[in-house]
């Protein structure tokens, strides 16, 4: 009796320590990044051995991330090239693996590490799967380490560019505001003055005349055009030259230059 006693409670342990050592697969996520897709278990999330997996799965699986993950590397390799046709795709493809990728990433090295402790690692395709698992691994992370800075200067072009787009409009209302319907010749009235993206600043006159100074050089006048004999006695340069160094610093119309914008009210 005591020896039956015995074997039933062997039995039942065995089948206990059998179930704790193989635990089921876990679920299968669904992951997409652009035009990509891959399927994948998290298998140290789940504390689930990718060794007990079925082979064929576990490589099905693995190569489809490091399939996404090529195409991610591939598809953001112009990012450093503005001019690029395809930039402003890319742009936004690393925007979308900057919330969605790290977290793939982890998995999938979690996976890798794991297989390198299974019996099948250097069977059929894994082997090559690793090495190129780990190869891409770097190569996403690093990508995704210059997102910060790439999609900063992304956003600052962009800002530029709309600023660009509405100094007309900005000039033509200044214009309206400050200078009468038929500005006098001669009366050095600056209206509008704008900084461009390469540094250099041009101060604008009701009466035509400007005053241009590129970065790093000294101010020069620039008439009126179509100015008759008398009128032009009456343009004195030294005044322009003298309302434009006048001109309030502080309302030149400058370009975005990706530094957060000033408070009206000083800091508390």
């Amino acid at each position: 009796m005591k020896s039956l006693r015995r074997r039933v409670l062997l039995t039942a342990l065995g089948t206990a320590l059998s179930a704790c050592a193989s635990r089921p697969a876990p679920p299968v996520q669904h992951y997409t990044l652009g035009m990509s897709r891959a399927d994948f278990r998290d298998y140290g999330g789940a504390k689930s051995d990718p060794c007990d997996a079925e082979q064929r799965w576990l490589n099905d699986e693995l190569t489809a991330v490091n399939g996404l993950l090529a195409r991610f590397v591939n598809g953001t390799e112009q990012l450093s090239n503005p001019r690029a046709l395809e930039h402003a795709q890319q742009v936004e493809l690393l925007k979308e693996a900057q919330a969605s990728l790290p977290k793939v990433l982890d998995v999938h090295e979690g996976n890798l590490r794991g297989l390198a402790r299974c019996g099948f690692k250097d069977k059929g395709a894994f082997p090559e799967i690793s090495r190129r698992g780990q190869e891409l691994l770097k190569e996403a992370r690093a990508r995704l380490a210059e997102s910060d800075a790439v999609l900063a200067a992304a956003a600052l072009r962009t800002a530029q560019e709309k600023w660009k787009e509405e100094t007309p409009q900005r000039e033509s209302t200044a214009r309206g505001t400050w200078c009468t319907a038929n500005p006098k010749v001669g009366e050095a009235t600056v209206f509008y003055a704008r900084q461009g993206l390469a540094g250099g600043t041009t101060w604008h006159f009701c009466d035509g005349a400007r005053v241009e100074q590129a970065a790093g050089a000294e101010p020069i006048f620039v008439e009126p055009e179509d100015l008759n004999r008398r009128e032009r006695r009456k343009v004195q340069p030294p005044r322009y030259l003298e309302a434009a160094a006048n001109f309030p610093a502080e309302e030149i119309d400058r370009p975005p230059d990706g530094s957060a914008p000033k408070s009206a009210s000083p800091a508390p």
